[in-house]
């Protein structure tokens, strides 16, 4: 774990195959310090790595009270989103979701990507909040702090569920992710988006596999995330493509490959976010960088500074989505031209139809359904 009077360790621990971050850096509600010692003891045994247990992923379920989260920032297009699960095993090192976790007197660390909470009541949660006779509908975003098609959605399927009561309901959603598991819901994304209830965003953030390996572990390989935004393109869905985050000298020289790519396989839209390191985040990357990027690790901590102003972080509104500074004004340029040159935001885009809203107990009755005026104005992605 850094020191607070340090940089980055002296001596990085060694990356864990699988695993985004490479401690299990404390939360910052945590009363007792701990440290991991080597006493001797540890010793290889087969199947383990580096003398300790391989870190195997643990799922709680969780009966949560409420499902949707809003939020007033000027800077986030949208104001509802839904999260059916906290913890994300993708492992990102990036993640800003990460210091969500010492809520809950876990590691923003490893805890983060392997102690991972379902709410299992999500979908009637959902269903109960639409039916609701004040309930206003607007566009939901889906899975915009930890990926709603993590691994675990493979078998508990809370992204179905809470999809099927969306699509029965006429209600209008985003989703954005960076797995391919999305293609398995393209039965009932495919007939919203051709009613201009749905819409997609896949985040890719290089095309180097073995970059991708360390950056974001366990999530599908840029390549797969490339064929996601095929299928999804092929089955009429508006999809586009978030380069988030733009991680200077690491993914950064991939941007205009990763525009070209998406574009090529079928994406209309794209934006992008630049490196962000609140709370307990910075450590981790930090500690990241020494153990995978030491030849690198100042020039890129350096350039981040750059455009927050001195800080590894600024949560200006703002500010803190791109940067600020002359090293930001020469990436927004080149996001810009690059998308310009590809045809890319070229449409208007996130506009959802609400009009065909009906709550839940009007369903079996189309004809006394409640309708809902469209609103145009919501951008999405």
């Amino acid at each position: 774990m850094s020191s607070p009077d340090r940089e980055y360790p002296v001596a990085p621990p060694a990356p864990l195959k699988g695993r985004g971050a490479v401690t299990n850096l404390q939360g910052r509600y945590e009363k007792d310090e701990r440290e991991r010692v080597d006493d001797g003891w540890l010793h290889s045994v087969e199947g383990e790595e580096n003398g300790a247990p391989p870190l195997r992923t643990q799922i709680f379920e969780e009966r949560a009270k409420s499902i949707l989260t809003r939020n007033s920032s000027p800077d986030i297009p949208f104001s509802v989103s839904l999260n059916p699960y906290r913890g994300c095993e993708h492992g990102c090192i990036y993640c800003f979701a990460r210091p969500t976790h010492s809520y809950l007197g876990l590691s923003p660390g490893l805890d983060f990507e392997s102690r991972i909470y379902a709410k299992i009541n999500a979908p009637e949660l959902l269903k109960r909040e639409l039916a609701k006779r004040n309930y206003e509908p607007e566009p939901i975003a889906l899975g915009v702090n930890t990926d709603a098609y993590q691994p675990v959605e493979r078998d508990l399927r809370l992204t179905r569920r809470v999809i099927e009561v969306l699509h029965d309901c006429g209600h209008p959603f985003a989703a954005i992710t960076k797995n391919s598991l999305i293609e398995r819901d393209i039965d009932l994304l495919a007939p919203m988006a051709e009613r201009g209830q749905f819409m997609a965003a896949i985040t890719i953030t290089t095309l180097d596999a073995e970059i991708a390996r360390t950056l974001e572990p366990r999530a599908s390989t840029p390549s797969r995330r490339l064929r996601t935004v095929r299928a999804l393109a092929d089955a009429g869905i508006p999809v586009g493509v978030s380069i988030a985050p733009v991680i200077p000298f690491v993914t950064e020289p991939d941007l205009e490959r990763v525009l070209e790519a998406c574009a090529e396989a079928g994406a209309t839209s794209a934006s992008y976010i630049v490196l962000r390191l609140p709370w307990e985040v910075a450590p981790l990357f930090k500690d990241w960088l020494a153990a995978h990027f030491p030849d690198r690790a100042d020039r890129v901590m350096g350039r981040v500074r750059d455009m927050r102003g001195g800080k590894d972080y600024d949560s200006n509104f703002s500010t803190r989505m791109k940067g600020e500074g002359l090293w930001a004004d020469m990436l927004r340029q080149r996001f810009r031209q690059a998308t310009r040159r590809l045809g890319l935001n070229a449409r208007q885009r996130g506009i959802l139809d609400m009009s065909e809203f009906r709550r839940p107990e009007n369903q079996t009755a189309a004809a006394k359904a409640t309708a809902v005026p469209p609103n145009p104005q919501f951008d999405l992605f």
